[in-house]
């Protein structure tokens, strides 16, 4: 029956994925399309607003600096509201204005998409700051990751050129995150999630004690929480809470949420690339590295703690610690490896409670960070693994390799190392930092492998934009608020500028007409090659510390 629940989920987002990706060709195709009809007026309303009346092509530099500057613009506003907001309104509670390290490291992790929180939602944040902060970042940090994928795409399938950021940033809010989250926050509405500007309730509890009951505007917060592949929780328990999540049926509506607009980007690439194989190859590669790691994940969950089974306790549910009844071990381990595919961060169990070979799966995922990934985070590294696929591949055989007609060459290749290299490297340099500083060590809470493996956790879920945490860790911390908040900015802009570089490399290539010799790479052998290059990267990359942490605590479990 766990395995039907998984299966069907999986069924209902392999159905929507065609319309969804053909959807997001036409919007941002910049062809005239249906869409127009409902759009164009506000578009253009806006573009008139901010002085965008001739929507120029941008060279990628230009590209990359609009994104930036966008970014500092917010990050400005978000810090000085968050730093005030004793002071502002919508402010029921009294909830005093928050300390500047964390204030730093929370604008960074919205800005970045992570959504990393040092905090609690309900005690640490204001109704003001929770829509004016909180949730406008998930709208503008989604569109910003989607804008840089579509323009990526447009560069390597040689369009015009990677097009207008602040036209994607506008069509991305409008045709697509504002629509899609209204329809969200109305079901979710529907389903008992609350939407209020209400101050805590006081109720009686069956003691005859009053108790203290957090709500506020939820649903909202949920739906472009999921959609943008966001994750941070309006409580602290995030979508473990029954208020965030109250039910299955919930729990089916945000998974696929948060899944289905990156699992849609292969189809709308491969609409680009006017080749729907190719986007099926990437999205084929995509769901087989998925499904390997989430059934990893849903075996040692469903065998149980080796310990806790020795001491001859009922195992048959599984390993029900930090997991909600009512979800059970099939929709935790589908949501785990969900979330942390996506990039989202959400989570509806407490990933530190999670067996050892459990807990592989969300640090693999975040790890590889290229299974259907954020907002066009995962596209874009899955499309460099398959442009270093081709580059050794062509290696092999003796020919200038070339990918969608254009020579893949050394330009092309340092930028791509930039990308992988950097990845490892924000998360092992401050990993070890952590262990050797004063400071690090003592949020630590839990000695040995484990120990080890929350550290980890930190700044693989920092560097690859998620937010989840292995929540022993005391992290609220002026070094853990300040290393997180550089390890997220760097995780987020190195490689979307490296491969916008990248994008705008090819774009000024000509062609190079197909013969006899091209390198296919629409086909199940290459689909093979790219499996094959992210597993021996990764492994290369992150297998020793694996070793030291999650399967050197599995292997003392007995």
């Amino acid at each position: 029956m766990g395995i039907l629940q998984i299966v069907v989920v999986i069924g209902i987002l392999l159905l929507l994925v065609k319309p969804m990706g053909t959807y997001l060709f036409h919007v941002f195709s910049n062809e005239p399309n249906r869409t127009d009809k409902w759009f164009s007026r506000i578009e253009k309303g806006i573009y008139s607003l901010i002085g965008l009346k001739k929507r120029d092509r941008m060279s990628w530099k230009k590209y990359a600096m609009s994104f930036i500057l966008t970014n500092i613009v917010l990050v400005a506003f978000s810090y000085i509201f968050l730093r005030l907001q004793r002071e502002l309104p919508l402010n029921p509670n009294g909830i005093g204005g928050m300390e500047q390290t964390l204030s730093f490291n929370t604008v960074i992790s919205f800005m970045t998409n992570t959504n990393l929180q040092h905090y609690s939602g309900e005690t640490g944040i204001s109704y003001f700051s929770q829509m004016a902060v909180i949730t406008m970042m998930m709208f503008t940090s989604a569109a910003s990751g989607f804008s840089v994928a579509v323009a990526f795409v447009r560069g390597i399938t040689g369009q015009k050129s990677v097009g207008n950021f602040f036209e994607d940033f506008v069509k991305a809010h409008i045709r697509v995150f504002i629509p899609l989250a209204l329809l969200v926050t109305l079901v979710l509405v529907g389903l008992q999630v609350p939407q209020t500007l209400k101050s805590t309730l006081e109720v009686a509890t069956l003691e005859g004690q009053t108790g203290q009951i957090a709500i506020g505007p939820v649903a909202s917060l949920e739906s472009i929480k999921h959609l943008g592949t966001n994750g941070g929780g309006f409580f602290g328990a995030n979508s473990a809470h029954p208020f965030e999540n109250p039910s299955p049926l919930t729990n089916v509506i945000e998974m696929l949420s948060m899944w289905l607009l990156p699992a849609s980007l292969p189809y709308m690439f491969g609409l680009f690339a006017k080749n729907k194989r190719q986007g099926w190859v990437i999205f084929t590669a995509m769901m087989t590295l998925f499904v390997l790691l989430l059934s990893l994940n849903f075996y040692a969950e469903s065998k149980g703690n080796p310990v806790i089974n020795a001491m001859g306790i009922d195992s048959s549910q599984g390993s029900m610690e930090g997991k909600e009844v009512r979800f059970g071990i099939p929709q935790s381990s589908l949501f785990t490896a969900v979330t942390t595919s996506a990039t989202t961060g959400s989570v509806n169990n407490m990933h530190d409670t999670q067996t050892p070979l459990g807990g592989v799966t969300p640090l693999a995922l975040m790890m590889l960070n290229n299974v259907f990934g954020g907002k066009g985070v995962g596209l874009i590294n899955m499309l460099m693994y398959a442009i270093l696929g081709v580059f050794l591949c062509g290696l092999m055989v003796g020919r200038t390799p070339e990918f969608l007609g254009r020579k893949i060459e050394a330009r092309e290749m340092k930028l791509i190392a930039i990308a992988i290299l950097a990845h490892p490297l924000i998360i092992l340099v401050p990993t070890a930092g952590a262990f050797l500083t004063d400071l690090g060590k003592g949020a630590i809470t839990n000695p040995g492998f484990h120990g080890l493996s929350q550290v980890l956790y930190e700044y693989v879920s920092s560097a690859a934009n998620n937010g989840s945490g292995f929540e022993g860790l005391a992290d609220n911390t002026s070094f853990w608020n300040i290393t997180t908040g550089i390890v997220m900015l760097l995780g987020r802009y190195i490689s979307m500028i490296a491969m916008l570089a990248v994008a705008g490399s090819l774009l000024r290539k000509k062609p190079v007409p197909e013969t006899i010799g091209t390198f296919r790479t629409d086909n199940h052998l290459f689909t093979g090659i790219l499996i094959v290059t992210v597993l021996i990267i990764g492994a290369l990359t992150f297998l020793p510390v694996i070793v030291l942490g999650p399967i050197a605590e599995y292997l003392t479990l007995g």
